[in-house]
């Protein structure tokens, strides 16, 4: 078996040190005054002789490798248009190939020695890569606490309320957004509403919830309905019960909610919007197959992962401090599910 050609083998055919061929695979020539000629010379050294450089070896070293690490706390794959991550990693995709970096995809699922986590026996495995990306629905904040101590860059796409004060984090602006989309639902006439969320407390519901209170606190609406149920109970009793209720609109968090209501309106002979305006409070995983034409938010999950490994890169330059969070403007979209009372 033929040795892996090292940068020694390179200076011997480009006849010039160890170290200046590894400053030029490190791309100091400017910073150290190697000319253009001496680096052509050792780049088609490299080329020939098949060199590769081990990554691996140069992150243990301290140094940086142009790789971005990606870690779930959940699965990730089959991704699909059904995917809560889908166009979260399609941007992350597009903003590292922008970025000219590659991406290293972490996943501790496989781990059978307990929960999910990034250290393997007491090792941070993201050290691989220059900084990592961080996506999961539940709380690990003692590892992000960890990795802050460490000194390790992480971005976090979406928000937690500990780690807040760690590293910087993305997400998107649910609070404002569900507010400007029900005080709009007051600009058109509705009184009476209803609000239905799922059965968990997930940040990003969590911050929606608190973004139609809001909005209820300073419009004066009546709620005359407000629950958080399993999409498995939504049933048609429930949703004759609702409109009984005197609710003309009804604002829902979860898109595989909104597609329960829109079929039990349908087998109910329910006019939307006619009998009942109805809202999503989130991005329609694809409009083309909706049951109805919903008036909805767009949650920016791909504009989302975009901007989380331009921060990370940023972080890495020292342009930000840990703390710097942003948050990205959801996007009303008008649809035809929301009528005005007259």
């Amino acid at each position: 078996m033929a040795l892996r050609p090292r940068q020694s083998d390179i200076a011997k055919m480009a006849g010039v040190s160890q170290t200046t061929v590894s400053l030029t695979l490190n791309g100091k020539t400017v910073e150290y005054g190697i000319n253009s000629e001496t680096e052509e010379r050792i780049m088609s050294a490299a080329r020939e002789l098949g060199y590769v450089p081990n990554v691996t070896a140069r992150a243990l070293r301290g140094g940086r490798n142009r790789l971005i690490g990606v870690h779930a706390y959940e699965p990730l794959f089959p991704t699909s248009r059904e995917s809560y991550y889908e166009e979260i990693l399609v941007g992350i995709e597009q903003g590292s190939i922008r970025a000219g970096h590659d991406l290293v995809l972490f996943t501790s699922m496989h781990q059978q020695k307990g929960p999910a986590s990034i250290f393997d026996e007491g090792r941070n495995r993201l050290r691989i890569a220059d900084g990592a990306l961080i996506i999961g629905f539940h709380q690990h904040d003692e590892e992000l606490v960890r990795l802050a101590e460490e000194g390790f860059p992480f971005v976090f796409i979406g928000r937690r309320e500990k780690p807040a004060a760690l590293g910087p984090y993305v997400t998107a602006a649910y609070v404002e957004g569900v507010r400007d989309v029900t005080r709009h639902v007051f600009e058109l006439g509705h009184r009476k509403v209803a609000y239905l969320g799922l059965d968990d407390r997930v940040e990003p519901r969590v911050e929606r919830r608190r973004g139609f209170q809001e909005a209820v606190a300073e419009t004066g609406l009546d709620v005359v309905h407000d629950a958080q149920l399993a999409t498995k109970t939504i049933d048609e009793v429930w949703l004759r019960g609702l409109v009984d209720s005197g609710a003309t609109a009804l604002l829902v968090e979860s898109t595989a909610q909104l597609e329960v209501i829109g079929a039990l309106c349908d087998r109910a002979g329910l006019d939307v919007p006619g009998q009942i305006s109805i809202v999503g409070l989130d991005s329609m995983i694809d409009p083309a197959v909706a049951s109805h034409p919903w008036t909805h938010l767009h949650v920016p999950r791909r504009e989302m992962g975009m901007r989380a490994v331009d921060l990370l890169l940023e972080s890495l330059a020292g342009l930000h401090e840990r703390t710097v969070h942003e948050r990205l403007p959801c996007e009303f979209v008008a649809g035809s599910t929301l009528l005005p009372l007259t």
